[in-house]
């Protein structure tokens, strides 16, 4: 009798503290295997395997592309790498981003989903925006189970309020309550595993990079829309699940609603500092035009460059102000 031995979880800001908790108060007979993606720097080295290792009774590592994994032991997501799940193994790959993340927590719940199904259950843990959510979904919709943190109690409430808010969760529970709940779980029978649809199928190739081993093009799931990958600027697919929206583009960057608002977000207040400081440079240059013509006597020249630069200290102002209405209600879905 399969039961729920896989169990797949996601964390962000504030996830490393969380992860460190819960894997201390995880039981050393634990009749499951833990995969976990943490949002990471890509340019940084991970020690998080090493902190997981020494906070609880299992063993965790980070793992190295094809590798049989064992039940009692954590695999960890390493930094630029997604993690997936196959049948006994895992695959490291630098597929595309997700929501501007790579490892991405929707790519690890999506892979397992499709890997094991109902055997699967699905953890978000603390995090800004809503990486997770969709994996949650593809989860409970290959008949696996959902888990989230207690919003309440979250250091970052985003990803697990926006989890709640958007998939039908089976379970909401306080960190405190998480490692005896998965000990229960682990121990239940799996029941029956549901298909996915191709689209679930498609993204995760395209995560795995499979296209690119197979020598073979893969169709970007969905249809056109108006919209443009603030990664490449290449047109984005809109993929409709369901009840449920996300957005791909032909070369594989893939984004929720809300994490595409937030690259949006990102993009404008780039292109607002790159206009800032055009618009200083404009000004210290029409400042040293204007002392150049009032040294050569030239009164009309004068005013001319002084309007110059007055309109552009007026066009910082502006600027500034809107670089600022942006930042203040940061785009979470919370709102």
């Amino acid at each position: 009798m399969a039961t729920k031995d896989i169990i797949v979880i996601g964390s962000s800001a504030g996830g490393v503290e969380a992860l460190g908790r819960l894997c201390a108060a995880l039981p050393a007979d634990l009749p499951a295997t833990i995969f976990i993606t943490q949002h990471l720097s890509p340019s940084a080295k991970s020690v998080l395997p090493q902190l997981l290792d020494r906070a609880g009774p299992l063993p965790a590592l980070s793992p190295v592309d094809g590798q049989e994994f064992e039940r009692g032991h954590i695999y960890v997501a390493g930094p630029d790498h997604h993690l997936l799940v196959r049948p006994g193994r895992v695959l490291i790959r630098r597929g595309p981003h997700e929501n501007r993340t790579r490892p991405a927590i929707n790519a690890l719940f999506r892979s397992a989903a499709l890997a094991y199904g109902a055997r699967v259950t699905g953890v978000v843990l603390t995090g800004l925006l809503d990486d997770g959510t969709d994996g949650l979904i593809a989860i409970k919709a290959a008949g696996g189970t959902s888990v989230v943190q207690d919003p309440a109690e979250a250091e970052w409430p985003s990803m697990p309020r926006n989890a709640v808010k958007r998939d039908h969760v089976d379970h909401v529970v306080p960190l405190a309550g998480l490692a005896s709940l998965l000990a229960e779980l682990a121990r239940e029978d799996a029941g029956p595993s549901v298909p996915l649809p191709q689209e679930y199928i498609t993204e995760d190739r395209i995560a795995a990079q499979e296209f690119a081993v197979m020598g073979t093009e893969i169709e970007t799931p969905g249809h056109a829309s108006p919209f443009s990958c603030p990664d490449c600027g290449g047109v984005l697919n809109q993929i409709e699940t369901g009840s449920e929206l996300r957005f791909r583009c032909q070369v594989g960057h893939a984004f929720t609603p809300i994490g595409l608002a937030d690259a949006q977000n990102e993009e404008l207040e780039r292109a607002l500092g790159i206009a800032v400081r055009t618009h200083r440079d404009r000004v210290r240059l029409f400042s040293q035009m204007a002392d150049n013509a009032r040294t050569r006597s030239l009164p009309h020249a004068v005013s001319r460059w002084e309007e110059a630069s007055a309109e552009s200290e007026q066009m910082i102002e502006v600027l500034e102000q809107a670089t600022s209405s942006l930042r203040k209600p940061r785009i979470d879905g919370e709102g």
